[in-house]
């Protein structure tokens, strides 16, 4: 498969009930995997072959992580029951996006155009990406450390925006390409910057306030770019992908989708990424060890693996995933 065999974000077709800038239809009514069809056994194999060393890397977060929860999110209880050979545990409260998730395609929908590809709410169950499985060839883009390196540092903690020129630039002084269907691992830092604060800190970032986080800039110029990657899926060490907090505007005048229905991609990129283009995204997966290794070694592709839960109608799912260089 080749760039050339998939629309441009510009040319992306026509489909009625849907707005430009919508990849419904590109793999036929009632898709429900989106950008992860791109996972040929082709780009399986790609995958496979970057496993020259064997080495493991790990990129999930503790499930108790980040604690408490961030977003109101509810924290489980762990129950360890016992019977006369040994134990078997509970988790009750248990949120699956609380810590290191995959977004599915139920989890938030298009504010005016609905749920991805028109298909209904109930039909797009993280199932569907389980019995799929979520394996290929995966490029490492360090945005923090190149930020760094040009005197540019990233601020975790607060809004500070990934450019797509930067991920650009993060990938050329890499010397890393990216290829139709692999997918895209974002290290912004975040992870690292959490794991440093005291458990105030912590309480007070899962507090009802308004989050601030780096991540990728909202807005169509950003979903266009990752569009046209053609990437299979973006997963990101950051809470919510995209800069933090939501809305667009700035100081009192911050505006959200309710104020100016066709500024939704700029109030959340969400909107854009999982409603209308079907690309999945990754929360807080911890890439440092991989960052680590990738920097040591110059090689910024592995092979990656993800079994989401396959539970029928799920909203979200840890990813259970690997890097394997």
């Amino acid at each position: 498969m080749d760039r050339n065999s998939l629309p441009s974000y510009d040319d992306l077709p026509a489909v009625a009930g849907a707005p430009s800038g919508s990849s419904w239809g590109v793999w036929g009514e009632g898709d429900v995997l989106g950008c992860l069809n791109l996972l040929t056994d082709e780009r399986v194999r790609a995958g496979v072959g970057c496993a020259e060393r064997g080495s493991v890397f790990n990129v999930n977060l503790e499930l108790e992580l980040p604690g408490p929860p961030l977003f109101g999110r509810s924290a489980f209880t762990h129950l360890v029951h016992d019977f006369p050979l040994g134990h078997d545990d509970e988790l009750s409260g248990w949120n699956t996006q609380s810590s290191s998730q995959w977004d599915g395609f139920r989890h938030m929908k298009h504010p005016v155009y609905g749920h991805y590809n028109a298909v209904a709410d109930e039909e797009h169950g993280i199932q569907h990406w389980a019995r799929r499985g979520i394996v290929g060839r995966a490029v490492l883009a360090d945005v923090a450390r190149w930020r760094a390196s040009v005197g540019r540092p990233l601020e975790p903690g607060g809004p500070s925006a990934i450019e797509i020129d930067d991920l650009m630039a993060t990938l050329e002084a890499q010397g890393v390409t990216i290829e139709v269907g692999d997918i895209l691992l974002l290290r912004t830092g975040w992870v690292g910057w959490y794991r440093g604060l005291g458990d105030a800190e912590r309480t007070a970032l899962a507090g009802p306030e308004p989050m601030a986080a780096c991540g990728l800039q909202r807005g169509v110029e950003t979903a266009k770019a990752l569009w046209n990657l053609h990437i299979a899926a973006i997963a990101a060490d950051n809470p919510a992908l995209e800069v933090m907090p939501f809305g667009f505007g700035g100081g009192d005048e911050v505006r959200y989708w309710k104020d100016d229905p066709g500024r939704a991609a700029e109030t959340m990129l969400h909107f854009s990424l999982l409603g209308l283009l079907g690309l999945p995204i990754g929360e807080l997966f911890d890439f440092d060890a991989l960052a680590e290794d990738c920097a040591g070694d110059g090689r910024y592709s592995c092979l990656f693996t993800s079994a989401p839960l396959n539970l029928s109608a799920g909203v979200a799912s840890p990813p259970n995933a690997l890097a394997i260089k």
